[in-house]
């Protein structure tokens, strides 16, 4: 071996390709991570309410669609429409897991007001005495 020359240890990983992995996994991650939002396609009506705070768990989502079609964001398949006693069921196995998790209505702007109280009237036959109602903060 050449005087001057230092040799390199076999111990040193080479970690530049590790880096290309990871930055492309970062932004695969950031393309489809709003893509796994709730696939129920709801438009909030407007109004100036106070957000949850912060502290709180994170709230049941129940979603009312243009059609009246019920949605629950808990279980296997949170996009497709729920019947109203299966929707009751899980409410009410989930309230007696967690009794003080808040639920939330989350209704279309265009349906019906009789609809977003029929599924007020199933949670409340699933035990849950307080419920929210979502809105989107006014455009200004």
């Amino acid at each position: 071996m050449a005087a001057g020359k230092k040799r390199r240890p076999m111990s040193d990983i080479n970690v530049v390709p590790y880096i290309d992995v990871m930055l492309v996994l970062l932004i695969i991650f950031m393309i489809t991570a709003p893509l796994l939002q709730q696939g129920v396609e709801i438009e909030l009506p407007q109004a100036a309410a106070n957000p949850l705070p912060p502290d709180q768990h994170e709230p049941v989502v129940v979603s009312v669609d243009k059609t009246g079609d019920f949605y629950l964001d808990i279980g296997d398949a949170p996009d497709k429409p729920i019947d109203a006693q299966l929707l009751v069921n899980r409410v009410a196995a989930v309230r007696q897991l967690k009794p003080n998790i808040p639920v939330l209505v989350r209704g279309d702007r265009e349906v019906g007001y009789g609809s977003v109280v029929d599924v007020m009237v199933l949670l409340q036959k699933a035990g849950i005495e307080k419920v929210g109602l979502m809105t989107e903060q006014p455009e200004k």
